[in-house]
């Protein structure tokens, strides 16, 4: 009787859920419509349009940065060409009242104010406006952040006499064992080619000093320029790091092949520590394509033990396309279901809303 009488409501229940569609992207960097009033059991379907967008939840506070055990679409590419579809989509089911925050997390694409909400009340304005209060990119092309925020593991406070300007003076700043002092007291920039005719970071080793600032130019294909661990060289920092670190991650660069105008990524250098990078495209990493900056050659943690440990684990560990590990998410008929609570509610769910929706 029990089982007869949950298995009605829960008929009863699905059959007044509503159905929310959601573009996201195809010319505008917008969500249409930019936010929606649902009930909970109501269905967010997020259907991707050009070119390289996601659905990832943030929150009110921070609505750059991806939420803790936040749902994550992963990027979704959809070439230039394609303008009937089908197109990659997404499902989210509303599980109560409360806002939910989204946002794209491509490039510069949450400080240009692509951004959505479930249930925001009166408060849609304010989160947009703090999106794009965050920006510091001087075009739709080229994002600036920072290398480092927090100070890496065996990082001391050093000082060093550098020259510049013709004056001689002593700075402070982070020393990692076994690197090099800083010589110089102006910065430079090092540009570095990612991908293109090869799976490389051109050049895939550098040299540079604090202050000094790394510039990715993105090439042909879809790429990502993404801090990892020696220990770890085909998976984020982000998702590794025991002491709290946030790696950079320049999100996935897509580029067709006949692109006269390249996207570019900018990381400022903090300290003497090596900075290990590897693209997260799905494959990349095992083929060896890693870049570092700072890499003590003369220690067992140089660059070609470097790409070595990322050819050997064969990128197994790497994350693809889909970047969302914090998150529940499966296929069903070739939607992404997303869910922020849990496998427990998402095994209930998964096979009969997908079967309404996709049958």
């Amino acid at each position: 009787m029990f089982s007869s009488l949950f298995l009605a409501m829960g008929v009863v229940s699905l059959a007044q859920a509503a159905q929310f569609n959601v573009t996201v992207g195809g010319g505008p960097l917008r969500y249409d419509p930019q936010f929606v009033n649902a009930n909970p059991g109501d269905t967010i379907i997020f259907t991707f349009k050009q070119s390289n967008h996601t659905a990832s939840q943030s929150t009110l506070a921070q609505p750059c940065v991806k939420a803790s055990n936040g749902f994550d679409s992963g990027y979704m590419p959809v070439s230039a060409s394609n303008t009937n579809g089908p197109f990659p989509a997404a499902q989210y089911t509303v599980q109560d009242m409360s806002p939910v925050w989204v946002y794209c997390k491509q490039g510069n694409h949450c400080q240009q104010g692509m951004v959505f909400a479930v249930n925001p009340g009166t408060q849609f304005a304010a989160f947009q406006a703090a999106a794009m209060g965050n920006t510091t990119a001087s075009s739709s092309l080229s994002v600036s952040t920072t290398a480092t925020t927090t100070t890496p593991t065996g990082v001391v406070t050093a000082t060093a006499t550098v020259t510049g300007g013709g004056q001689t003076v002593t700075t402070t700043y982070g020393s990692f064992p076994g690197s090099p002092a800083p010589t110089s007291g102006t910065s430079t920039d090092h540009k570095v080619v990612v991908g293109g005719s090869t799976l490389t970071y051109t050049p895939s080793n550098i040299t540079a000093q604090i202050g000094d600032t790394v510039t990715f130019q993105f090439m042909q294909k879809n790429h990502t320029a993404t801090q990892s661990t020696f220990a770890n060289p085909c998976r984020a920092l982000t998702l590794t790091s025991t002491s709290g670190q946030v790696g950079f991650d320049s999100g996935f660069m897509a580029v067709t092949s006949s692109a006269t105008t390249f996207p570019t990524y900018t990381v400022k250098i903090n300290d003497t520590a090596p900075i290990w990078v590897y693209c997260k495209q799905s494959g990349h990493c095992g083929q060896g394509m890693v870049f570092s900056v700072n890499a003590v050659e003369s220690g067992a943690n140089n660059y070609a033990a470097f790409k070595a440990q990322a050819m050997r684990l064969n990128g197994t560990s790497s994350s693809t396309t889909s970047t969302g590990a914090q998150a529940t998410q499966t296929k069903s008929g070739g939607v992404v279901v997303m869910n922020d609570r849990g496998t427990s509610i998402l095994v209930g769910l998964v096979g009969v809303v997908a079967g309404m929706f996709l049958a």
